[in-house]
């Protein structure tokens, strides 16, 4: 149900600022979006595993502080991020 290690590193590459970056809100929003869409899947077949929808839930809530901090500091880096990771339609 986690991300591998080797997906993980595969998003933090794609997503980093720098050389060696792993904290900012970019990669931090990425790997939770991968998370939230394996949960997602999860819960297609699994529908009644509350404990587990209540960790997406606040995935999801952390996500959204992160890419508030990030739309008041940098409009052009929320505007990339959201577009790059497909989350507004």
């Amino acid at each position: 149900m986690s991300v591998t290690a080797e997906k993980k590193a595969e998003i933090i590459n794609d997503n980093a600022r720098a050389k060696g970056d792993t904290g900012s809100p970019e990669v931090q929003v990425a790997i939770l979006t991968s998370r939230i869409q394996t949960l997602t899947e999860h819960f297609k077949a699994h529908h009644k595993d509350n404990h587990s929808r209540r960790g997406l839930l606040m995935m999801v809530n952390k996500r959204r502080s992160l890419l508030d901090y990030l739309k008041k500091k940098d409009v052009d880096r929320y505007n990339a991020l959201i577009a790059k990771l497909g989350l507004r339609k």
